[in-house]
């Protein structure tokens, strides 16, 4: 193996002192919290000391089951509603004349630049009983009486997706913008339907926007509990045991376990991610 040159070794040094400062920062910000927090799922509560599998074991209760499914369920379909929606969105923007493009694009950072309580308030304002939108329904002669839309399901849904959309749109964007349209007019000339060009053609070229942007959407809304809690859905999620348990019960060992869990269950899904091809979750 060849030695290093002076002007390769100063180089190596001059990286080095790069990577440093973000290498300190990973440690202190990220690495030495998800310690502590591993640490406490394991320890032996009150006087003794020593590690222990009981926290976990804990979570294997019915309630806890129970809580678990109804975030998944939440984040599933939160995920397939926001790809529904999402992926024909960020087709027609990366097909529309440039001169749209930047209003598109701009409709859907903009959402991005206020505070996600005060916009998910705004939607309690407008689907509350005495309302606009029961307001303009009853305006219509559509209804008689106020429909409830707050205090239920679809409510902590259409919340999720709402705030979590955007994370779908910009990797499809950024995936059908690069593919190669040529592909497809050579699939339409040789016969294939609009149908058949679209799975066999457009669907492959960018599979990697929409894992990313399923990646992008599901991890973060297994734990968003804040927005079942504002809109009344009356939902017990994995965030709201997390916070109940450290903040009321006092029990840090099982929440602290209960965190751990969703640490996993989210580094699972993003190696499965890696292994799929993703490299970059598809924003750049």
């Amino acid at each position: 193996m060849a030695r290093k040159t002076a002007a390769q070794r100063r180089e190596d040094r001059r990286n080095a002192l790069f990577v440093l400062p973000m290498a300190c920062m990973a440690a202190l910000l990220v690495a030495l919290p998800l310690i502590y927090v591993l640490v406490t799922s394991l320890a032996v509560g009150g006087e003794g000391s020593g590690f222990t599998l009981a926290h976990y074991k804990a979570l294997l209760r019915a309630d806890y089951l129970k809580v678990f499914a109804n975030s998944l369920r939440l984040a599933l379909d939160t995920t397939l509603i926001s790809l529904a929606v999402g992926y024909p969105f960020a087709y027609c923007m990366a097909r529309a004349p440039r001169r749209w493009r930047a209003l598109l694009m701009m409709l859907v950072i903009i959402p991005f630049w206020t505070s996600a309580l005060v916009r998910i308030y705004g939607w309690k304002i407008l689907l509350q009983a005495n309302g606009p939108v029961n307001a303009v329904l009853r305006g219509l002669g559509l209804i008689e009486s106020n429909i409830k839309f707050l205090g239920s399901y679809g409510s902590v849904l259409l919340a999720m997706v709402y705030c979590l959309i955007s994370l779908m749109i910009l990797p499809c964007h950024s995936a059908v913008d690069k593919m190669d349209f040529t592909l497809v007019e050579a699939a339409r000339d040789l016969g294939a339907r609009p149908w058949r060009a679209f799975v066999t053609v457009t669907l492959p070229q960018t599979m990697p926007g929409i894992l990313a942007g399923c990646v992008l959407v599901f991890v973060p809304s297994v734990g968003m509990f804040y927005l079942s809690d504002i809109m009344g859905g009356g939902l017990v999620l994995v965030g709201n045991l997390i916070r109940d348990q450290l903040l009321k019960v006092r029990d840090w060992n099982t929440g602290s376990a209960m965190s751990m869990v969703l640490i996993v269950m989210s580094a699972a899904l993003y190696l499965l991610y890696r292994r799929s091809g993703g490299d970059n979750l598809g924003v750049m």
